[in-house]
């Protein structure tokens, strides 16, 4: 049986397996928002628990419905949560949340969960100051079991979670629902492999969107999976294992031959061999196939592993065509669907690509590397362009570093582009197998400094000190888009390793016509002179830094290096000034600006020094320009924070 969601005219996409639904959206008529018939009555999953389990497909095409309307208000993360729709809801509905606890892997698909468990009248904040947070977040709900952004957390957390309820003697399931690209890490294989050698209430969810494990589901693996799922076939299975294990050849016979069986029609043995009894796969979008058999399993004892087959956009025909694009879109009609248009000026990461592709074609040697964020890093022209030099290794930062150093030890040059915030997930491999070998691999670091909506998970706040730390380690930070270009050429070139880091978004908007021709490494530049003081500017704070310097007739030096620290601008304008100014979009501790100090110490040299950066603590979701200005990185923010600390010596 099947559903159409209430989008106007032929945009209705299909949701399987409803078992009723509204008669507006049966009808494929216009659906009111408004009339949410079911959904405002569900604050808290112990009142869906008490519907009917007739009218689930209802409240599955309200559901889906309502993210699509809240989501094309706010922005947001889209296709993976109207995937989510039915499996959320089969989840609340069987088990008993918060008791039994859930854990969502990266937690992108979690709105269908956050309006079930009383947060629905906020979906107006998502992802805004003081709004909903875009990810579980334990501080927000108490449904919000483990707080998650980053992928392949879920069962090394669920684990845990499992083996403290045994330990403490308490009767509760642990879940983790971790989607197929998730599934590439190497920490869920960890946790599973752990997993397997426990007795613990644990349930692993596959959500495999991309189907990328197993073929068409139908309804013969759908009955499979009910009927593996059972008490009796259960029974049947340890029976048997009690009785043959006293015989050892009909044992080995008995598994193998099962196993046999289930591999003809299940992409089983992978997770039988890890310990988990394997179910599935099974239609993630029918309520007639997810209820019972997540029913089946809650009786079950140990680990089991449900697979189930879900679709990016379900429901939303256009998200289903292009899910990438409805990924995390911004405000949109959903009547009308994203309009696509020019950018003004283009994102960095946009130059970046541009520059892979400009290198690439006259230098064979080079070739770039992504953990699984071809779009978000502008790779795509030159995956196509460039398919044989392109390697997309999934979501496996710690590869993805060590490929590239194995690819630089034959004499290639790699380019990984990777966002700040994952390479921290790759930081032994960046020492151990890059930096003390001293190979030339490149780091592009995309998405450094305030992030916005994603917010204190996604924040890459601690690149510069995490990274300036590294013996042989070159650390760059461009003020602008062409020198964006000219010091991603810089790296390619040197013949150790660097890190290019820049912010998300557009840059001040430079020309990009200069030929790519590098810049001396550890040589910044004055961009205004000034007196009395001097601001030295990293990375995107020099535009903020230029304001407050004419402001305060300052000098402002483009520092461009974080390592190595220009060593000779620092003493000349030393020696100029009275006071320097470091500013960085970046943490204070162990930042831009200790490094300066440092240069200071070294040089020998006495000044008094301001360091203005991000403070010690999380900083969360929101506009990213109002959480800098929050923090006093805007330009009038720098220019009152110095009055304020020399008030004597600047006349307002």
């Amino acid at each position: 049986m099947t559903a159409t969601i209430g989008i106007p005219g032929d945009l209705s996409g299909q949701a399987h397996g409803s078992a009723s639904a509204s008669a507006g959206a049966a009808a494929g008529k216009d659906y009111n928002p408004a009339m949410y018939e079911l959904l405002k009555t569900i604050d808290d999953p112990a009142e869906l628990r008490k519907l009917d389990r007739k009218q689930l497909g209802q409240l599955a095409d309200e559901l889906r419905a309502y993210v699509l309307d809240s989501v094309s208000k706010t922005g947001g993360h889209l296709s993976s949560n109207l995937g989510t729709v039915e499996l959320t809801l089969a989840l609340h509905y069987v088990f008993n949340t918060p008791e039994d606890r859930i854990v969502w892997d990266v937690g992108h698909q979690t709105y269908p969960h956050k309006i079930l468990t009383g947060r629905r009248e906020r979906m107006s904040t998502l992802r805004q100051t003081d709004g909903l947070s875009g990810f579980p977040k334990r501080d927000e709900s108490i449904y919000d079991t483990f707080g998650t952004a980053h992928s392949s957390t879920s069962i090394s957390a669920a684990l845990g979670m499992a083996a403290a309820a045994k330990l403490k003697g308490e009767k509760r399931h642990a879940i983790a629902v971790i989607g197929d690209g998730a599934m590439s890490a190497g920490m869920a294989f960890e946790a599973m492999n752990n997993a397997g050698t426990m007795d613990v209430e644990l349930l692993v969810v596959l959500n495999d969107n991309e189907m990328s494990i197993s073929p068409p589901v139908g309804a013969l693996t759908n009955y499979l999976a009910r009927l593996m799922s059972g008490r009796m076939y259960d029974t049947a299975k340890r029976y048997s294992e009690h009785v043959l294990k006293r015989l050892p050849a009909m044992w080995e016979l008995a598994k193998r031959a099962e196993e046999h069986v289930k591999g003809m029609v299940t992409p089983s043995t992978l997770f039988e061999e890890f310990g988990f009894n394997y179910i599935g796969p099974i239609d993630g979008h029918d309520l007639d196939a997810l209820l019972p058999t997540l029913a089946n399993i809650k009786k079950l004892r140990g680990p089991q592993f449900l697979h189930v087959i879900t679709r990016k956009g379900q429901g939303y025909k256009l998200a289903e065509d292009d899910p990438v694009l409805y990924h995390g879109p911004g405000k949109f009609n959903p009547a009308e669907g994203i309009k696509k248009s020019a950018a003004i000026k283009p994102t960095y990461s946009q130059v970046f690509g541009d520059w892979l592709c400009e290198v690439a074609a006259r230098d064979s040697r080079m070739v770039a590397i992504t953990p699984a964020m071809r779009e978000g890093s502008g790779m795509v022209k030159f995956s196509e362009n460039f398919p044989e030099r392109y390697f997309d290794v999934g979501i496996a930062e710690q590869h993805a570093v060590t490929f590239a150093a194995g690819l630089a030890c034959e004499g290639l040059r790699p380019v990984v582009a990777i966002y700040s915030t994952f390479l921290q997930r790759g930081y032994d491999q960046l020492i151990h197998d890059v930096a003390i070998q001293n190979l030339p691999v490149m780091f592009a670091l995309d998405r450094g400094g305030v992030v916005g909506g994603d917010g204190a998970t996604h924040n890459g706040a601690f690149d510069y000190a995490f990274l300036r730390c590294i013996p042989n380690l070159t650390v760059m930070a461009p003020a602008d888009e062409d020198e964006c270009r000219q010091m991603l050429t810089t790296g390619l070139n040197l013949a150790g390793p660097s890190a290019v880091r820049y912010p998300r978004g557009s840059g001040p908007g430079a020309a990009l016509d200069r030929p790519l021709v590098g810049i001396p490494v550890g040589k910044g530049e004055v961009r205004r002179k000034g007196s009395r003081i001097a601001i030295l500017a990293f990375g995107s704070m020099l535009a903020p830094a230029l304001e407050a310097g004419d402001a305060l007739d300052a000098t402002v030096a483009n520092m461009r290096f974080v390592k190595p620290v220009d060593a000779d601008l620092v003493a000349a304008l030393a020696a100029e000034h009275e006071v320097l100014v470091c500013v960085e979009e970046h943490a204070l501790l162990g930042g831009a600006g200790s490094a300066v100090c440092e240069t200071l110490a070294s040089l020998r040299l006495e000044r008094q020094v301001l360091l203005f950066g991000l403070p010690d603590r999380f900083i969360d979701h929101g506009d990213s320009v109002k959480l800098l200005a929050s923090v006093g990185l805007d330009g009038k923010g720098i220019e009152r924070s110095i009055r304020s600390a020399i008030r004597a010596a600047i006349p307002e």
